[in-house]
């Protein structure tokens, strides 16, 4: 039964490894997350103030730009962003006025909703880094102050009652003066959760709508802002708080509206190539020849084969000889789906169906993407790091900018 088990183990591994791929697959194509902390520029569609105010009440925002996820979008011009009013304190002959409001559902032009955890921040320099140095404090509008009808300011603490916002908030109240946000006026609606967006239309290119989030595109953004002196982390490929408050410090400097999110204008300004730039898609027509697409299918089995090699996986074993770790197996997996997602490429190049061939481009470039980021985190030998550069060179012919 032990020997069956182990002669099992390959195609086992293989079977899981095609389904997970399989299904990952078609959950990108069907959906991408907008990251935490993305920031969405609304307009507001009628008059918020003080005066009038009544905690629980409602209000709509437009969303001034498209949203563009990587290479598609996820959130058309012209949706709308739900928020409610969660405090409301008019101003008197001491005090000004305060409002508090949180984001709860996006609404899209087509009619999908989803709903949403935002918070109110700002795209000033001097309010974003009040707000941000207390990442618990409640966000608040502050009458008698602002360039948008109130100061925005982050006041007491989540987990404090509404009444101590108007302690925290101090001399700020001095104005005394109620808010008044004029309908029109732009506002930035912080995500404090991911979304999970359907994809829409392909962007075009150079779209600088785009927020860019898959990993080479964000380690190329953190290598960009530390050679600047903005970012001071790791190169890890992930867009945390510490990146996108580097983005947010480069983009005051440099005069782009300030949201930290890797967005298109940020992108060409930290010399990065903006056309089809990463993510789940690749908007480019190039094609590999039969037997380029033959020479790539060989050589990521041949990878995939010496990852397995490393970890002491044989076919007369169901475990291996030395520790394994969860990144390493990670790898192995990512590798295999991507040699399998070769060999169905050569396929369809050699199927002559050149439309098709062009339209699965992008797919064999997310398999990629997968061991990219797969490579992060795992302890791969000199030997595959070196094979997968290598790869990863022959993919630029389908899009230039997957480097």
């Amino acid at each position: 039964m032990r020997s069956q088990i182990g002669e099992n183990l390959p195609r086992l591994a293989l079977g899981l490894a095609l389904s997970a791929f399989a299904a990952n697959a078609a959950s990108a194509q069907a959906r991408l997350s907008l990251p935490a902390g993305t920031v969405i520029i609304v307009q507001t569609s009628t008059v918020l103030q003080s005066s009038t105010a009544q905690t629980g009440q409602t209000f709509e925002t437009t969303v001034v730009d498209a949203i563009g996820l990587d290479n598609y979008t996820v959130i058309p011009s012209g949706s709308r962003i739900r928020g409610t009013i969660t405090f409301a304190q008019p101003a008197n002959r001491q005090q000004s006025g305060v409002i508090e409001v949180n984001f709860t559902r996006l609404l899209l032009s087509d009619g999908t909703s989803y709903p949403i955890v935002g918070r109110l921040t700002s795209t000033d320099a001097t309010e974003r880094r009040q707000i941000d140095s207390d990442p618990n404090a409640r966000v608040v509008l502050v009458g008698g102050r602002g360039g948008v009808g109130a100061a925005i300011a982050g006041a007491g603490s989540t987990s404090s009652p509404t009444s101590s916002i108007l302690a925290a908030l101090g001399s700020l109240l001095s104005q005394a003066q109620d808010v008044r946000v004029p309908a029109g006026t732009q506002l930035a609606v912080q995500l404090d959760q991911a979304v999970a967006l359907r994809s829409g239309r392909r962007l075009g290119t150079g779209d600088m709508s785009a927020i860019y989030t898959a990993a080479d595109r964000v380690s190329a953004a953190q290598q960009a802002l530390a050679q600047l002196n903005y970012y001071h982390g790791p190169i890890t490929g992930r867009l945390d708080d510490a990146t996108q408050r580097a983005l947010f410090e480069f983009q005051t400097d440099k005069g782009i509206r300030a949201t930290g999110n890797l967005d298109g204008r940020t992108a060409q300004a930290l010399g990065l190539t903006v056309s089809s730039v990463g993510g789940v898609g690749a908007g480019n027509d190039n094609m590999l020849s039969a037997n380029d697409a033959s020479i790539l299918r060989r050589d990521a089995q041949t990878l995939a084969a010496q990852q397995r090699s490393q970890l002491s996986l044989t076919t007369n074993a169901i475990y291996s000889r030395r520790a394994t770790s969860q990144a390493d197996l990670d790898l192995w997996f990512a590798l295999s789906a991507f040699a399998d997602n070769s060999s169905l490429y050569e396929q369809l190049v050699r199927g002559g169906n050149n439309a098709t061939s062009v339209a699965a481009a992008p797919a064999l470039l997310n398999a990629a993407r997968r061991v990219d980021s797969a490579l992060l985190n795992a302890r791969p030998s000199s030997t595959i790091q070196n094979s997968w550069t290598s790869i990863r060179q022959r993919l630029a012919n389908l899009d230039p900018t997957y480097r």
